[in-house]
């Protein structure tokens, strides 16, 4: 597995060894023992999800605040920018963003520790989206910070407006937000 640090060096780009030929691929999407090394420390994956997704629908940027979530993400079918945002007030980067185009083709992964906020938007026609995190969903600690916040300057890759979930379009901006010691 190659492992790219992103401008976040916390957060990573994880690409497994593919093996292909006119038959098709074939490609550990994990190892534990593998994942552990590229990371550096030991985590317990406890939650898979699987989203499905329309082209311009933007999803997050989510976080918990209590039972914080690392993700290890991937998507299998099509194609998206996916984005962490340092959330840690203590941190160097804190309210820095790093984003990511991961799609089924290049087979990428994206680590997300804990203690950022995730989202991707869908730049294809669909996408199918797949995480693992190391903590379960407790929706009463979700909370969601605003995509399009100034401050932020996320430059997302796509024109006009996004598709959002209400509680997306809801979301706050940086300085309003619960964030990480």
């Amino acid at each position: 597995m190659q492992v790219t640090r992103t401008a976040i060096p916390e957060v990573l780009i994880l690409e497994p060894k593919v093996f292909g030929d006119d038959r098709g691929f074939f490609f550990e999407s994990f190892n534990a023992r593998a994942f552990e090394q590229a990371i550096g420390l030991k985590c317990e994956f406890v939650q898979d999800n699987h989203s499905k997704s329309a082209k311009n629908v933007l999803r997050g940027l989510h976080y918990q605040i209590k039972n914080p979530q690392g993700k290890l993400v991937r998507v299998v079918q099509g194609e998206v920018f996916d984005v962490a945002v340092d959330l840690r007030k203590s941190s160097k980067t804190f309210g820095q963003w790093v984003g990511v185009h991961i799609s089924a083709e290049n087979k990428k992964h994206l680590w997300v520790p804990q203690g950022f906020a995730h989202g991707f938007v869908v730049l294809s026609e669909t996408a199918e989206f797949l995480y693992k995190t190391t903590d379960y969903y407790a929706p009463e600690f979700e909370r969601s910070l605003f995509w399009n916040d100034p401050a932020l300057g996320i430059d997302w890759p796509f024109e006009g407006e996004p598709r959002l979930a209400a509680k997306d379009a809801a979301a706050k901006c940086l300085f309003e937000v619960e964030v990480f010691a």
